[in-house]
């Protein structure tokens, strides 16, 4: 731990400063609600990838998973595959058609903008239902957030947890109230590049220190040879296929992550979707692979063995070891850093669905665009308040917490989303049912732990029949409807 270091106050305040002038900077731009939930559609390639990852990893990439791979070896390698293969899925088929697709539906800024849009659902359940579904997990996404946010200042600088997590919230609050969109997409990409160099540093220096590539795996199947197979626990016992299919399976959720397709949403043009895909594939597979090498090579680095909770800061806890007070706190910024694009992120789509899909939609059809911008922004400080709450415990696993949410989006929203893309036949009533049935599955199956299986499983497999069934169930969507889809198929946007 390091306590009152100038080095690291110094580089904690440089970032944090940097951040909130990126926001202030965004705050005397913002013009409208296009600007403010998605920037005009302006984003360059390398802005929307590293921003679109820098928020899908969060502060789970530096602490959930090298705290999973330090207590299982390998076997948190199943994660990191399943992502990377869902990274690679996401930006080859969705990403494209998902830009398109929402211009030509009369400009969808939200996901569940482009439901309504895309099925004509003029009852505007299917946006109201899709809003209560972001709200609902995302209120759990936010706060693993600030629980990882917690943990940071409370093993760098020793301040009492609750206190910590509060610091956290209002620097990320203070950069999204102001800026939007592009204060979050620009932070993003910086705080992107601070993850993938940060990532790599640790373990790479943390095994050179111990005598290079050879000692470290040597010290490490002296301690546990185990460690080293992906097929058994860290404890010699066989991985059940289901196990495996648990652990892969986090893959699904990225078809139905609001601040991920969102950035799709915001790409100048589909045509820069290809170097983007490049760019964000490169950073997924480096970065993860990375990821779970810290907490294996952390195992035998540290040489107090960390317990319960405390595996998450095995990161924190090898750069207090390895870099000087001031690197270290660079390297740490990265943390935090993952910590806020993520939450930033969620805030924004978050504040975005209370004011499109609730306040627009409900209360005030003919609001203006200011008003709606600063719904938008008392919505950030609302969400971010109850984030905080219910992250009090300091118990409470950041990887548990993002496998909860990331289940309940991808199978409320990846099948309603793939299908509505790519199916002419589907329709608003098979996208209201598998919206619901997928939720609700993962609700219902997380509370019981029906064998073991991670519930996004059921719950994406359950929604695409829902869709399916209750799709050809329906008469044909209308010819308006029909024609939209093939200019779909025709854009060049």
């Amino acid at each position: 731990m390091i306590e009152s270091s100038i080095g690291v106050l110094a580089a904690f305040t440089i970032y944090i400063v940097l951040m909130m002038g990126i926001g202030i900077y965004y705050w005397r731009k913002e013009q409208s609600v296009s600007d403010y939930i998605l920037g005009g559609r302006q984003l360059g390639p390398w802005v929307t990838s590293m921003s679109a990852e820098a928020s899908d990893m969060s502060g789970w990439m530096l602490m959930g998973l090298p705290g999973y791979a330090y207590m299982s070896g390998l076997e948190a390698g199943w994660i990191a595959l399943g992502l990377i293969l869902g990274t690679f899925v996401n930006w080859q088929i969705v990403a494209k058609r998902l830009r398109q697709y929402t211009e030509i539906a009369n400009d969808s800024l939200t996901l569940p903008d482009f439901f309504e849009n895309r099925f004509r659902d003029n009852s505007q359940t299917l946006r109201i239902i899709s809003a209560v579904f972001i709200l609902i997990f995302f209120l759990i996404y936010t706060s693993s957030g600030f629980v990882a946010g917690g943990k940071l200042f409370n093993t760098v600088f020793g301040i009492p947890y609750v206190s910590a997590m509060v610091i956290c919230a209002l620097v990320v609050v203070f950069y999204t109230f102001l800026g939007g969109f592009m204060a979050v997409c620009w932070t993003d990409f910086i705080q992107g590049v601070m993850m993938f160099f940060a990532i790599l540093a640790v373990p790479i220096t943390a095994a050179f220190l111990m005598g290079g590539p050879s000692a470290t795996i040597a010290s490490l199947a002296t301690l546990n040879a185990e460690m080293f197979n992906p097929f058994t626990s860290a404890a010699g016992k066989p991985l059940s296929l289901i196990t495996i299919i648990s652990l892969m399976a986090w893959g699904l959720g990225y078809f139905g992550q609001p601040h991920i397709l969102v950035r799709f949403m915001a790409i100048r043009s589909s045509s820069e979707i290809k170097e983007a895909t490049n760019i964000a594939m490169t950073w997924v597979v480096l970065s993860l692979a990375a990821a779970v090498l810290v907490g294996m090579v952390g195992r035998v680095f540290l040489q107090q063995p960390l317990e319960g909770a405390a595996v998450e800061t095995v990161f924190m806890s090898m750069t207090t070891e390895i870099f000087s007070p001031f690197f270290a706190g660079l390297i740490m910024s990265a943390v935090l850093a993952a910590i806020m694009s993520t939450a930033s992120s969620q805030l924004l789509v978050t504040s975005s669905a209370v004011s499109q899909d609730f306040y627009k939609a409900l209360i005030r059809k003919h609001a203006s665009e200011k008003e709606l911008v600063w719904v938008n922004r008392l919505t950030v400080i609302g969400v971010s308040v109850i984030a905080v709450l219910i992250g009090l415990d300091p118990n409470n696993f950041v990887l548990d917490m993002v496998a909860y949410a990331w289940a309940g989006f991808g199978a409320s929203f990846g099948p309603a989303l793939l299908m509505a893309l790519f199916w002419k036949r589907m329709t608003r009533n098979g996208a209201l049912a598998g919206i619901i049935v997928g939720g609700i599955t993962v609700l219902i199956w997380k509370q019981f732990a029906l064998f073991g299986l991670y519930e996004i499983v059921p719950g994406f497999i359950f929604s695409c029949l829902a869709i399916y069934i209750v799709s050809i169930s329906d008469a044909m969507p209308s010819q308006e409807i029909l024609d939209e889809y093939e200019d779909v198929n025709k854009s060049k946007i």
